[in-house]
C-alpha cells in the first residue's frame, strides 16, 4: 500500500514511518524544510515539501495514496478541518486516519473505552466539531478512521520529556500536579505508530483509543522519571494555579484523572501493545 502520512519527520511520525516502511509499505510524507526532508527520507520515505496550509498539495498527495495517516496538528479548527478536508477529497474512498486524543473523554470515572461521554478540557474542546465531521464523511461512501492516542512516552521525547523531564531535571526534583493521584493513559510511541499501520484496514467512522491499558498515577509516573534523571525519587507537588502558569492551558489536562482500555483494537484489529510496564521502562529512561 502506498501511504501518504503529515508530520512524519516529527516524534510520532518518525515511528509511524518506521513502523510502515517495515510492514512493506511505500511512503510519502509532507515536510516543511529540508532538515525534515531529510530525516523522513532516512527513514525510508519520499519528502513532499508543504505545510498544512497547501490544501492542493495535501488534495494531490492523497489522490497518488491507498491511505492517508494524518499525524500533523493544525494551528486552529479551522484550520485543521480545512486539512483534514482536503486529504478526505483526495483519497476518496481510501482509507483516512485521523489523529484526535483521550483527554477528550475527561475524567473517565474508572476504566472506560469508546462508548465514554465526552467531556473535553478547554484546551481540547474544539477537537470535537472536527473529528464529528471527518467521520460524518462516512455517509458519502468515504472511510474515516479516528485514532485517539492516550499520553505518548518512550524515546526521550513528548509531552512527559517536555512539561515533566526536562523542567524537573533542570529544577532537581521532579513535579506533579496536586495530589499526584490521578492516572494517566499512557502508550509507548512504537506501540502507537503500529495501531495506526493496522487502522489503515478499519472499518468506517471506527474510532479507536491508543492506550496500553496501563494507567499509573502522576507520582508514580514522577517518581519513575526521577530514577530514571538520577534525581533518587525526589518529587514535588505543585498546586494547579503554579501549573497553568507555568505550563499553560495544557496543565488542565495533565491533571485529568483517566483509564482507558485498548480492548475494541486488539478485538477488531488484533493490535496487542507490547510495551505494558510504563513504569519500568520511564524508570529507565
Amino acid at each position: 500500500m502506498k501511504v501518504f502520512v503529515t508530520g512524519g519527520s516529527g516524534y510520532l511520525g518518525s515511528a509511524t514511518i518506521t513502523a510502515l516502511v517495515r510492514g512493506g509499505h511505500k511512503v510519502e510524507a509532507l515536510v516543511r524544510n529540508d532538515r525534515g526532508a531529510l530525516k523522513v527520507a532516512k527513514l525510508g520515505a519520499k519528502p513532499i515539501s508543504g505545510a498544512l496550509g497547501d490544501l492542493d498539495v495535501l488534495r494531490d498527495a492523497a489522490s497518488r495514496a491507498d491511505g492517508v495517516i494524518h499525524l500533523a496538528r493544525a494551528a486552529n479548527a479551522d484550520a485543521e478541518l480545512a486539512a483534514a478536508s482536503a486529504m478526505q477529497d483526495g483519497i476518496g474512498a481510501g482509507p483516512y486516519v485521523h489523529t484526535g486524543g483521550v483527554w477528550v473523554y475527561g475524567d473517565t470515572d474508572g476504566v472506560v473505552g469508546e462508548e465514554a461521554p465526552l467531556a473535553p478540557p478547554k484546551n481540547v474542546a474544539w477537537r470535537l466539531d472536527v473529528e464529528e465531521r471527518v467521520l460524518a464523511r462516512a455517509t458519502t461512501g468515504e472511510r474515516p478512521i479516528l485514532v485517539q492516542p492516550g499520553l505518548v512516552y518512550g524515546d526521550s521525547a513528548g509531552l512527559i520529556e517536555r512539561f515533566f523531564t526536562e523542567p524537573g531535571r533542570a529544577a532537581g526534583s521532579i513535579q506533579y500536579l496536586g495530589d499526584g493521584m490521578n492516572r494517566w493513559a499512557l502508550v509507548h510511541v512504537e506501540d502507537l505508530a503500529e495501531l495506526y499501520v493496522t487502522a489503515l484496514r478499519a472499518a468506517p467512522a471506527t474510532v479507536y483509543v491508543g492506550v496500553s491499558g496501563v494507567n499509573p498515577t502522576v507520582k508514580e509516573v514522577a517518581v519513575a522519571i526521577s530514577q530514571a534523571t538520577g534525581l533518587q525519587g525526589k518529587t514535588h507537588s505543585v498546586t494547579i494555579e503554579q501549573a497553568l502558569r507555568e505550563m499553560g492551558p495544557i496543565a488542565e489536562a495533565f491533571t485529568l484523572d483517566q483509564q482507558l482500555t485498548p480492548a475494541r483494537a486488539r478485538d477488531e484489529l488484533d493490535w496487542v501493545p507490547t510495551h505494558t510496564d510504563p513504569l519500568a521502562e520511564l524508570a529507565q529512561h
